[in-house]
């Protein structure tokens, strides 16, 4: 349906029009191998499960992901395989792993890659940096992308509620004539609650900026920002956490969240309405020239090489470990943790 954003006119696509009725008839002689266990993999296999599809889970056996899909009810040899099995019996290899485990395990996937099948992903990054990663699919198979908006527990945790998250979609390659079908039946089979069209280039360029940005790596720099600045002015840890992050993601934030920003700022107070709006202005043209550097590097696959650099070193997840230690230990996180523990529903 055609639906008016900001004066912009988008096609997009509900549970309305495309019932998960109509994603079953679509997908009824498919078998949809999920290959990987660890972010999104675990939360749309279980969504696909419940909802009824036939669906397959493939990961590498004796690590933790492996027996973590056994803990939540896969089993071995009927619905659980090695990568390689999962996607030989898959129909539709939904391609999950991380973008330096898709690198990894692309000679295996295309191995079974045979015409008609459908390649899956959540992440334009294989297709889009091709020159870097040297995922090329064959021409005879499907290429398709639904990319959900949140992370892989928010996935899970909005349907479980019976609610769904907002997801793009994209057609790289359509060898089949039935590409999009496909797509949004997925789609709609994950629990999105509606899909709005997209590229595998713009998901990606989107996606890099926007968690390297507001998402992740803005919101957390400028937290720490402010928390510092009013600690070294002589405030509180307690006053510092709770004026930078628990007023905005116990108060502020769902309130955004429930009816926009002009929303939030008309149930503050006059005195912090009129800062806001005053201050609004100089912050985006603070970062408005961080953020144009940003998508450049993001478009000129610069980022793209520096994330799997460093992916694929042998210690990564030791490296990254010490990096998520020092924000965990740092005194602004450690105030957070006690803070948390202060909240009424936490207090036994």
């Amino acid at each position: 349906m055609k639906i008016n954003f900001g004066g912009v006119i988008e096609d997009v696509v509900t549970r309305k029009e495309f019932p998960l009725t109509k994603a079953k008839q679509v997908l009824k002689d498919e078998v949809i191998a999920v290959i990987g266990y660890g972010v999104q993999g675990p939360a749309q296999a279980l969504n696909l499960r419940d909802n009824g599809f036939s669906v397959i889970v493939g990961q590498r056996k004796g690590g933790q992901s492996f027996e973590k899909a056994q803990k939540d009810g896969w089993k071995e040899g009927k619905n659980l395989f090695d990568i390689e099995e999962a996607a030989k019996r898959g129909t539709i290899i939904c391609y999950l792993l991380s973008d330096a485990g898709q690198i990894q395990s692309w000679p295996i996937i295309k191995k079974h890659l045979t015409p008609g099948k459908a390649l899956y992903f959540s992440h334009g990054f294989g297709i889009t940096y091709k020159k870097h990663t040297k995922i090329v699919p064959p021409k005879n198979v499907d290429v398709i992308l639904v990319a959900p908006k949140g992370s892989g527990r928010t996935v899970r945790k909005l349907f479980t509620e019976g609610k769904g998250i907002n997801s793009s979609f994209a057609i790289f390659q359509d060898a089949t004539k039935k590409a999009k079908e496909r797509i949004l039946a997925i789609g709609i089979a994950i629990g999105s609650g509606y899909l709005f069209e997209t590229t595998f280039e713009k998901e990606v360029f989107s996606d890099l900026t926007g968690e390297r940005g507001v998402l992740m790596g803005a919101i957390a720099g400028v937290m720490e920002a402010q928390y510092n600045l009013l600690r070294k002015k002589g405030h509180t840890p307690s006053e510092a956490f709770n004026e930078t992050v628990e007023e905005a993601t116990q108060s502020l934030i769902p309130l955004i969240s429930e009816n926009g920003m002009d929303w939030m700022f008309a149930n503050c107070s006059t005195t912090a309405q009129r800062g806001a709006l005053d201050w609004k202005g100089k912050f985006r043209k603070a970062v408005e020239p961080i953020f144009n550097d940003l998508y450049k590097k993001v478009k000129s696959g610069y980022e793209a090489q520096v994330t799997i650099k460093a992916n694929s070193k042998k210690n990564y997840k030791v490296g990254l470990q010490k990096e998520l230690d020092t924000i965990k230990n740092s005194e602004m996180w450690k105030t957070g943790t006690t803070v948390r523990s202060l909240r009424p529903e936490r207090q036994k």
